[in-house]
């Protein structure tokens, strides 16, 4: 992807630079010149958000945190699955993402920041998670994967403790829901052994030959 076009810059917490980038008529977020997500190719955001929903179907009113704002898509996805009781808190690090999805990009998966139902939070979902108790899933799409952080302070989420964290913020039967890039034995491992029955699942294209990705849905035990 070569871009046409810098809508805006921010420098981020860890010295790294996110930037908006628009090519041909599509958009991108790319930090440290590396496409993090693009508005031409989100299918697997699509069926991260989409897989959350399908596993609090039949919860009455189903409590969800979204680790990572992006563009919208995996919300946008989650939020068509859910019913109109449920509550989403969106944990979103960079103000600039947000405000990017209340402005002129939020067109792109039809503003999903507008529906009553979402709550975004501007800090880290990991500190979200050490407060919070009772979430019937949590998902995470704050980095391309266990093995491949954007954020080098991420790397805690993944480790044995940080999954301690998250399952004592779920409830009982309560889901994790894990985007990557790459699979990982290590994390299937610790997931494990930390109390989730899990399932490691890998996505299909959303363009001929494009690229296949991976999802973890933990469930607490």
């Amino acid at each position: 992807m070569k871009a046409d076009e810098v809508l805006a810059r921010v420098t981020l917490p860890d010295g790294k630079e996110m930037t908006l980038v628009r090519w041909d008529r599509h958009i991108g977020i790319e930090v440290g010149g590396r496409p993090l997500m693009t508005s031409h190719d989100h299918g697997s955001e699509d069926e991260l958000g989409a897989t959350v929903g399908e596993a609090v179907r039949g919860i009455a009113r189903p409590r969800v945190l979204i680790g990572g704002l992006g563009l919208g898509y995996t919300l946008r996805a989650a939020l068509d699955l859910l019913p109109a009781t449920a509550r989403v808190d969106v944990a979103e690090l960079v103000p600039e993402v947000v405000a990017w999805n209340r402005g002129a990009q939020g067109k792109l998966a039809k503003r999903p920041l507008d529906d009553k139902r979402v709550k975004v939070l501007i800090e880290d979902v990991s500190e979200v998670i050490k407060r919070s108790t009772g979430y019937d899933a949590i998902l995470l799409d704050v980095d391309n994967g266990p093995d491949a952080l954007v954020h080098a302070g991420n790397a805690g989420l993944y480790k044995r403790a940080g999954l301690m964290r998250t399952r004592k913020a779920l409830r009982p039967g309560g889901v994790l829901a894990v985007w990557s890039a790459f699979a990982s034995r290590t994390f299937t491992i610790w997931l494990v052994e930390v109390g989730f029955t899990v399932t490691l699942q890998r996505t299909k294209p959303s363009t001929p030959g494009g690229p296949r990705y991976y999802i973890w849905l933990a469930r607490r035990s």
